[in-house]
C-alpha cells in the first residue's frame, strides 16, 4: 500500500503490518501497489507454506484472486491476506536479492 501522506522510504506501507520500507525491512510489491515486507513474508511462510496451514478460500490481496489455496491474514489487520501461491513468489523474489537478507524459513 502507499500512504500519500508521506514522501521517500514513508511513502511505502506494508499491507499486513503498517510499517514502513526500510533498508532493513524488504518488500515486495503486488498488484495496484499492494506490499509485503519480509518479516510477513517469514510469518505468513513459516504458518501456510511449511506445514501447508492456513484458511482457505479468501482474495489475496497480493494478485487480486480469491484462490481456493490457503493463505494467511495478517492478525493486526485481518482483512490484507496472501495465498500460498503468491507467498512462494515473495519469496522466491526476496531470496535471490542477496541484499535484502531474507531467507526462506526452515
Amino acid at each position: 500500500m502507499h500512504d500519500p501522506t508521506r514522501t521517500g522510504n514513508e511513502f511505502f506501507v506494508c499491507d499486513f503490518c503498517r510499517r514502513h520500507w526500510a533498508t532493513d525491512r524488504p518488500m515486495v510489491e503486488g498488484h495496484q501497489g499492494s506490499l509485503i515486507c519480509g518479516p510477513c513474508l517469514t510469518t505468513a511462510y513459516a504458518t501456510v507454506v511449511n506445514p501447508a496451514q492456513g484458511d482457505a478460500g479468501a482474495r489475496c490481496t497480493m494478485c487480486l484472486e480469491a484462490r481456493p489455496d490457503n493463505h494467511w491474514a495478517s492478525p493486526a489487520h485481518p482483512d490484507a491476506r496472501i495465498c500460498a501461491r503468491c507467498i512462494r513468489q515473495a519469496a522466491g523474489t526476496l531470496s535471490k536479492d542477496t541484499e535484502s537478507g531474507w531467507w526462506r524459513p526452515a
